[in-house]
């Protein structure tokens, strides 16, 4: 009798729990999350972010003899910051190093100024004797202009309400350039103690509020992050205001150059203007333009002569603005130029001058920050330029 062997027994399989599966690749995690732009699904997230920019941007203007100072010395010190690591290389002791620095740019401006006055001085004294000379050039376009001025009256007699002397007024005070200007100008000089103040201290502490903003972190990715943040600022915008100086003194000394040759006289007066202008994208050229068309007016008897001295110019910063600057600035910087100028127009409303200058630092720093932190990457995708 044979015995019937045992049927083969199944081989048991473990069940697999959750913790045994292999775990994603972190680099797949963290490119996903890099790429990833998530948008606010509850509608309350948009008005809350909404009010909480308007109390912002509400305060910025009420306490903006307080706020403009500070912010003007923070972006000073991310330009004076290379000076100061190069004298700490030498083993001088960083108050000493900004103290240097800051007394060396103090120094410059105002020998800066001591020779303008004389210049400017020089041209408006020479302003009421070119009146005749500059409504002599306006002859050519006086017939559209009075042609212009009698459309408009037409217009306000059909619609038959005059303005007020009130609302003229108003107009006037709310559209002078000059007065915009002047008013930018007084509030910087107001301020100028607290921008010195808070530069020089901004420059002693280097990195000692990155330093606490680290230490008081939870996690070591947001130590990492803010870290990130905090070099890509001071390197990008370190790079930007160093390159625009560099390219405005450029275009200062060339525009002094090319003045002096076609005899108009004064190229440190014309070559500081354009220095100064060109801080300002797109806005700051336009208005140097204007400046050369009235000084070449004023000092030729020829029109043709005296536009010789704005297309000048136009050709030194069509050069520098489509070309050079560009070149140098497109790896670091690819803003989107529609808010570029929303951004010129907006802080050029807020702090005046100074505003337009910081306009595009500012805009700059914002995209850097939305770009790394994951809330806000929509933000800086839509800063993003071509």
């Amino acid at each position: 009798m044979i015995a019937a062997s045992p049927p083969p027994q199944r081989p048991s399989i473990a069940p697999v729990s959750d913790d045994d599966l292999p775990e994603p690749h972190a680099a797949v995690t963290e490119a996903a999350d890099e790429t990833e732009m998530p948008l606010p699904s509850n509608a309350q997230t948009f008005f809350l972010g909404g009010l909480f920019g308007l109390g912002v941007l509400a305060a910025l203007y009420l306490a903006s003899s307080i706020i403009l100072p500070v912010v003007l010395a923070f972006v000073l010190s991310l330009l004076l910051q290379p000076a100061v690591r190069l004298l700490g290389r030498v083993h001088l002791p960083r108050a000493v190093g900004a103290l240097l620095t800051v007394l060396l740019v103090i120094g410059v401006l105002v020998g800066l100024v001591a020779a303008l006055s004389v210049p400017t001085a020089t041209w408006a004294e020479r302003l009421p004797e070119g009146i005749p000379r500059l409504e002599a050039h306006l002859q050519v376009i006086k017939g559209p202009i009075e042609a212009l001025q009698k459309v408009i009256q037409q217009a306000e007699q059909v619609a038959d309400a005059p303005p007020s002397q009130g609302s003229i007024v108003s107009v006037r005070r709310d559209l002078g350039l000059t007065g915009a200007l002047f008013a930018g100008t007084r509030s910087v000089l107001d301020g100028l103690f607290t921008t010195v103040l808070v530069l020089y201290f901004l420059l002693v502490a280097g990195n000692i509020f990155l330093r606490r903003i680290v230490e008081i972190l939870p996690t070591f990715t947001n130590k990492r992050q803010a870290v990130d943040i905090s070099q890509q600022i001071q390197e990008d915008i370190s790079a930007y205001l160093v390159t625009i100086t560099a390219m405005n003194a450029a275009v200062g000394v060339t525009t002094a150059a090319a003045m002096y040759l076609c005899g108009l006289g004064d190229p440190l007066l014309w070559g500081t203007i354009a220095f100064l202008l060109n801080y300002i994208p797109i806005l700051g050229p336009l208005f140097g333009v204007g400046i050369f068309v009235l000084v070449g007016m004023l000092s030729f008897e020829s029109l043709w002569w005296a536009l010789l001295p704005p297309a000048l110019y136009f050709g030194i910063h069509l050069v520098e603005g489509e070309t050079l600057t560009p070149m140098l600035l497109a790896r670091r910087f690819t803003l989107n130029p529609v808010l570029i100028i929303l951004s010129l127009v907006f802080w050029f409303w807020m702090w005046g001058v100074i505003g337009a200058i910081l306009a595009v630092p500012m805009l700059a720093i914002l995209k850097i920050i939305s770009d790394r932190l994951r809330p806000l990457k929509a933000l800086g995708h839509f800063l993003e330029g071509e």
